[in-house]
């Protein structure tokens, strides 16, 4: 049974992490598109403003209550093979979410100049009737985006996960038109509609899947009494604000850099959409495979291999997120100079971006262990624990913020590097209460994982950095040629150096990878 949950957790999260790899790089276009086309200025400070609260919104209302209501409880009438009842309640909470998205985005677009200070406090004037702007027209676009992910909880309760993770490629690609097509004809409101329109196609692409599915069983009722869906209620309403944690510290940060020099907001932005890279393929991917598997283990009441799968989860998370973290610090300024370096966005903005980078590497371990270990605490049905954790880390980013920003000079590294040391207080908050629940989490193999991988990465990150010095003085780095050669060369290095040092230590990880990598060939042959 082990081998089983390990190899469906394994084949899940490699199409989850495959597409969500397409559209990280997807991503990344987007995001050099808005550099290359707008450049580090007070509009693109004002666009990335703009979709804080909608984005909030989604994770509140969907994101914490697809994670810690939905799929668990969905889940469990479909182990126990009670289809039918189990499309009652998700007709029901489909039915009361659709309805509660659409007031939500009516309200928020009539009150939109009440809630604009809440993501800008530092914008006037021009600056402010823009942000209003773009707040009205994003609000619907989170309306689709929500959908989609109702859509998506039901396809990730059938283990069915290609779709879901089609959808934001669709999205991107809205996107990036928009920069490009729309963006030199109406500004930056070309962004805006390539975003209802990528919202909108990520909505349309899941949707057939989930019709087919639901034709047979699906209810336009709205039974608020019903078990279910009060079980649903008492594990979605403190989970809210559980799994929005993340969301809510970024909000703090971007409203904070509204009151530094122009441009913060943007390269905390983009320094931020670096470190979701591994985090959005790896610790996403695994925590969406890993997710439906404990909270089918659950429902059958088998707690020790839900602690062996949860543990097998941390420990692909810290072999894959530790090295990224120590190759982009050490990479920092090559990468971003690659990526966005080009048109209205110079090298000074590079160093600024890069910057805030540094500050954000070490919340990236943290924040992907928090992927596995909140999806640990919901498929325990358990969410009253994040909201606590949770609740403490927020108020511990405001306060480290404020001291940063006030005793030190900074600027916007010093709001990234608030974000990391709170996420690393969660991390290690949550990681201790869940062990102590299951009887041992950090154990032995565990353990083993995070230092061996910790002394491999840093003779990674040297050998990468001592491989782009060396480049740098044979490349034309003026040429995108050039950077690419100087970047991936290093990556390359670094990559060939950890792996031939997780072998010669014996890492059971890596020997699993190399495993599954021989049969897939095998396969094929």
């Amino acid at each position: 049974m082990q081998n089983e949950n390990r190899e469906q957790v394994t084949k899940a999260a490699t199409i989850v992490m495959l597409a969500i790899l397409v559209s990280r790089i997807l991503g990344f276009i987007r995001e050099r598109a808005v550099a290359e086309v707008f450049g580090r200025t007070a509009t693109t400070d004002v666009f990335f403003a703009a979709f804080a609260l909608p984005d909030l919104m989604y994770q509140l209302l969907v994101g914490g209550a697809l994670s810690s209501a939905f799929i668990p409880v969905f889940t469990q009438y479909l182990a126990k093979d009670d289809e039918k009842e189990a499309w009652y309640v998700a007709s029901v909470f489909l039915n009361a979410t659709f309805l509660l998205l659409l007031l939500i985005m009516v309200l928020g677009v009539i009150f939109t100049p009440q809630l604009a200070p809440l993501v800008g406090m530092g914008f006037s004037g021009e600056q402010r009737d823009l942000l209003i702007l773009l707040m009205r027209v994003t609000f619907p676009a989170v309306f689709f985006t929500a959908l989609a992910g109702l859509c998506m909880g039901v396809l990730h309760s059938y283990q069915k996960f290609f779709l879901p993770a089609l959808g934001p490629i669709v999205y991107n690609l809205g996107q990036i038109l928009g920069a490009y097509i729309l963006g030199p004809i109406i500004g930056i409101m070309g962004m805006a509609a390539g975003t209802v329109a990528g919202a909108l196609g990520n909505f349309s692409i899941q949707f057939p899947a989930v019709l087919k599915r639901a034709k047979k069983h699906y209810r336009p009722v709205v039974d608020l009494r019903h078990p279910g869906i009060r079980r649903m209620g008492m594990l979605m309403l403190p989970a809210i604000l559980g799994l929005s944690i993340s969301q809510v510290n970024v909000i703090v940060s971007q409203n904070l850099a509204s009151t530094l020099e122009t441009g913060s907001i943007v390269a905390l932005r983009l320094a931020n959409r670096l470190i979701n890279f591994p985090l959005g393929i790896f610790a996403m991917g695994i925590s969406t495979a890993v997710f439906p598997t404990l909270a089918r283990l659950t429902a059958r009441g088998e707690t020790e291999e839900f602690r062996r799968t949860l543990s097998f989860g941390l420990r692909v998370i810290f072999f894959i997120t530790i090295p990224s973290a120590f190759g982009m610090a050490f990479l920092r300024v090559p990468i971003v100079r690659l990526l966005f370096e080009s048109g209205e966005f110079l090298p000074g903005d590079t160093l600024a971006t890069a910057f805030a980078l540094l500050f954000y590497v070490p919340g990236l371990i943290a924040q992907s262990t928090l992927q596995v270990t909140t999806r640990g605490f919901y498929s325990l049905q358990d969410t009253k624990t994040p909201v606590k954790i949770g609740f403490v880390t927020v108020v511990l980013n405001f306060l480290l913020s404020v001291a940063f920003l006030r005793l030190t000079n900074l600027g916007a590294g010093g709001l990234a590097f608030a974000y990391s040391l709170s996420s690393i207080f969660n991390m290690a908050l949550a990681m201790g209460v869940l062990g102590k629940r299951l009887g041992g989490l950090m154990d032995p193999r565990l353990w083993s994982t995070v230092v061996k991988s910790a002394i491999a990465s840093v003779f990674m990150g040297v050998g990468a950095y001592y491989t782009a010095s060396l480049l740098a003085s044979y490349l034309p780095l003026s040429s995108k040629l050039g950077q690419a050669i100087q970047t991936f060369a290093a990556i390359g290095v670094g990559v060939a150096v950890y792996l031939a040092l997780s072998l010669l230590f014996k890492m059971e990880e890596s020997h699993y990878f190399l495993g599954l990598l021989k049969r897939k060939l095998r396969e094929r042959g």
